[in-house]
């Protein structure tokens, strides 16, 4: 880096025009880079065509070997696992499992996606939301002893972006109350604290397979939990309530009635979803390098520009690297984060948000009567954070181009350069 005028930082990039403000766009719009983009090869054709062509395409076999997979893979201290339709699904049949309901609290963090606060609505209970840290973005302790009453019936923490929540220091306040803990591990199917996986931790922890996710299905999720014996009622409440599922049902293993012995909900997974998963298993730890390799990328290209960059992993942690987070205070980058967004797209390349946060949006304002300032960082974060590419189908030629364009706009918009345009 030079140095502008009056003492600031020069970013030591080339000056380029961004294509909002009438420049060359990075990448021609037939090559946009996409968001997120699942990493699907031959073994995962192979699988889902198999699947096709055994004509069992519902929940089978496959989905029942995928449960132990993945159970295995989160090592001795997992008794079993559900596989369902989301991780949606997931979180919700955890709160059922609890027996919760309306009347009860369920103490959870702003900074999520509002799947995470919609099954507590879903069950009849209360959302109590606590604040986040402004740089990991997971949940504060501290906050949920302080919001604990009662009539608390359980706690949801989320492991933000791939990183861990204080899981020690949480669960000591939910032993020392009672309290049961659901993970939602939609980010952090690799993550651990020391070499003990997140998702270990709580009663329930729930996965997701969405599309975007480290691991995908298209869609799908799982619950697991150390105590298998826990799973017996979510495995019922996923498919309609029944005493038996339909691979039992109908499979050469001979006909079996059937009992409802409550109404359930359709949150079954498919074998040909199942098949994939299986697939892609197996190579969840080989694409965390790369992932990994993706993020030191961005670090180091983006470490001069006046952004504030995700914090380094706390030590004896592993982070899943689901998403590479910066966060745009338009003082300093000259550019709001809206308008990066704008900027970013225009230069065909995909980047999102994770996430505006849970109170500043309509429903849950009106619900829970608070404004963005009674939760400041995780409103911060909602206003300011974009996220970057990531996938393990990037090439480094795509890595170059998002940190091409997101420095382009940057140099072209931050302060010691306006005087120059």
């Amino acid at each position: 880096m030079v140095k502008a005028s009056g003492g600031q930082a020069r970013i030591d990039t080339d000056l380029r025009r961004p294509a909002i403000d009438g420049g060359t766009p990075v990448r021609d719009q037939s090559r946009f880079l996409v968001f997120g983009q699942p990493d699907i090869g031959q073994p995962e054709i192979d699988a889902v065509t198999e699947v096709l062509r055994s004509r069992w395409i519902g929940t089978g076999p496959h989905c029942q070997a995928f449960e132990a997979e993945f159970a295995a893979y989160l090592g001795p201290r997992i008794g079993g696992a559900v596989a369902v339709n989301s991780a949606t699904a997931a979180l919700h049949l955890s709160l059922l499992a609890l027996d919760i309901g309306p009347g009860d609290e369920v103490i959870s963090t702003a900074m999520t996606f509002c799947a995470t606060i919609n099954v507590i609505c879903h069950v009849g209970a209360t959302p109590v939301l606590c604040d986040c840290d402004i740089a990991t973005q997971c949940i504060l302790p501290e906050q949920i002893e302080a919001k604990i009453t009662p009539r608390t019936k359980a706690i949801i923490v989320v492991h933000m972006c791939g990183r861990p929540c204080e899981m020690e220091a949480i669960m000591a306040i939910a032993d020392r109350r009672g309290i049961p803990v659901i993970e939602d591990c939609a980010h952090a199917i690799e993550t651990r604290i020391g070499d003990r996986p997140v998702g270990t931790y709580g009663t329930y922890a729930c996965y997701s397979f969405y599309a975007t996710k480290n691991m995908t299905t298209a869609e799908g999720g799982m619950v697991v939990a150390q105590d298998a014996e826990r799973l017996t009622r979510i495995r019922t409440l996923s498919l309609h309530g029944q005493s038996a599922d339909a691979w039992k049902r109908y499979s050469n293993a001979g006909f079996k009635r059937y009992d409802v012995v409550e109404p359930g909900w359709k949150y079954n997974l498919t074998d040909i979803a199942a098949a994939m998963g299986r697939a892609q298993l197996p190579m969840v730890e080989s694409r965390l390098t790369r992932r990994r390799e993706i993020a030191e990328q961005y670090d180091a290209a983006l470490a001069e520009l006046p952004l504030v960059l995700p914090p380094v992993a706390a030590p004896d942690t592993r982070l899943a690297y689901h998403l590479y987070t910066v966060q745009v205070d338009e003082a300093r980058a000259g550019i709001s984060r809206n308008d990066l967004l704008v900027a970013m797209r225009a230069e065909n390349i995909g980047v999102g948000v994770h996430y505006e946060a849970i109170h500043t949006l309509g429903y849950y304002q009106n619900l829970l009567g608070l404004r963005p300032e009674d939760l400041p960082n995780a409103a911060w974060i909602g206003e300011h954070t974009l996220s970057m590419p990531l996938s393990t189908v990037m090439s480094d030629d795509d890595v170059d181009d998002a940190i091409t364009a997101i420095r382009g706009i940057i140099g072209w918009y931050a302060e010691p350069f306006r005087a120059g345009h």
